[in-house]
């Protein structure tokens, strides 16, 4: 008889089953497994006269572990203690993470959806290194065979030693653009309090000779050193990349994009920004995208379970947080409305004092810190009708903010077990 049909008899507390040797050699280093071994009657409780292996465990439970070698689909009944299902496997060596999704959700209490167990590998498909996607093609020119090298050295830092260095080269120049960038700001800062009034800015030098708005030239050299670095990284990306709509959907590429045109600007309008030196403040704002820059070096570290929980979480709550602001908004117009008529009504006759507003729209900016709880205190309720309204809005406020944040910590937590499996998981496949 081949070996694949031989069969091996097993008493479970005084349930007999009957299987066939090459199942228990379905997972090797198993208990299970080693019953299929020449020595293996010597190791356990065999007795020759019924060909069988004795075992004085629960025959109910090893159902289920005979029915994971058969199907390699590892479940288990709903009424099952966790821990006694935990010593059961731990006996026959099978690891608690083969359970399948849809029975750990029922042994942990988790009111999960199944579609929702399996966000984790999905998101691995939405990630930037999901753009690494080996097309099938028919010509074998030189971009075909060098592509996935120069795509995987410029977007997969730990991939090759070059690839590395390069990771290492583009954070330096990251860190170096931000620093010029603050450097930038002493100018504009100075430009702003020499020629700022209250009616608007001064168009007028008081040297006629001397421009009154002056960047630095080295500044702008070395800005435009690192722009033409990201440059000719962007193009390498974006020629080498196999999915241009994929690659224009990334939002730092959209940065990287963004990022070029302040100096580029500044460059083809040198000598307007001295005739209108608001342009050159309008330049230094769009320049801010240089600080988004610095996100890219999550690529060079893990992303921590806790911040990729955190955006799920935020991602399946969508709607319950749309919902929040809505309220929130209401609420902001509401309170800010009765604030502005409980004040206007409310005044003294005799009272000659300047309100703290002038609209309605500054009120509603009252209602919001108000609500919040941040209250900075520049806008303060003068009359009794304005401060119960002050009083009535803190209170709701506190509703607002505080109500929801159990909803969130539950879903939360939720996602943060079902991740924590996840790993245990992909690490047991891994050994």
């Amino acid at each position: 008889m081949e070996g694949s049909k031989e069969k091996i008899i097993l008493n479970i507390g005084g349930v007999r089953y009957e299987t066939y040797s090459s199942t228990l050699q379905t997972f090797p280093g198993t208990k299970l497994c080693s019953l299929t071994e020449p020595h293996a009657p010597s190791i356990y409780d065999y007795d020759p006269a019924t060909k069988e292996f004795f075992f004085d465990r629960s025959a109910e439970i090893f159902s289920y572990v005979l029915n994971y070698y058969r199907t390699k689909h590892f479940h288990c009944p709903i009424d099952i203690c966790r821990s006694v299902l935990e010593e059961e496997l731990a006996f026959w060596e099978i690891n608690e993470t083969q359970l399948a999704s849809c029975c750990w959700l029922k042994l942990n209490n988790k009111e999960v959806q199944p579609e929702e167990f399996n966000i984790w590998d999905e998101n691995e498909q939405t990630d930037d290194q999901c753009l690494i996607v080996q097309t099938e093609r028919r010509d074998f020119s030189w971009r075909t065979r060098w592509q996935p090298k120069i795509w995987s050295v410029f977007e997969k830092p730990f991939s090759s030693f070059s690839a590395k260095c390069l990771a290492l080269v583009s954070l330096l120049f990251i860190v170096g653009i931000v620093i010029i960038f603050c450097e930038e700001t002493k100018a504009q800062f100075e430009f702003f309090t020499a020629n700022f009034t209250s009616i608007g800015y001064s168009e007028v030098s008081h040297n006629d000779h001397e421009p009154y708005y002056h960047q630095p030239a080295y500044l702008l050299h070395l800005e435009l050193f690192c722009v033409l670095w990201f440059t000719f990284e962007l193009s390498v990306r974006f020629c080498f990349c196999p999915d241009k709509k994929l690659f224009f959907q990334n939002p730092l590429n959209m940065v990287d994009f963004l990022s070029l045109f302040p100096v580029y600007i500044e460059l083809f309008v040198a000598g307007q920004i001295q005739r209108m030196p608001s342009l050159g403040l309008w330049l230094g704002f769009v320049r801010v995208v240089y600080l988004l820059k610095l996100l890219k070096i999550s690529k060079l570290i893990e992303t921590p379970l806790i911040l990729r929980v955190l955006c799920y979480t935020l991602k399946s709550i969508l709607r319950e947080i749309f919902i929040l602001l809505m309220i929130l908004t209401f609420e902001t117009l509401f309170f800010g409305s009765l604030f502005f008529y409980g004040e206007l009504l409310g005044s003294h006759p005799s009272y000659t004092g300047e309100l703290h507003f002038t609209d309605i729209l500054v009120c509603f900016w009252w209602a919001l810190i108000t609500l919040t709880t941040v209250g900075y205190g520049d806008i303060i309720p003068l009359t009794t009708a304005g401060q119960v309204t002050a009083a009535l809005a803190a209170v709701f406020g506190m509703l607002t903010i505080i109500i929801p944040i159990p909803i969130f910590l539950v879903k939360f937590k939720s996602y943060y077990d079902i991740a924590i499996f996840k790993q245990k998981l992909k690490r047991s496949k891994k050994l």
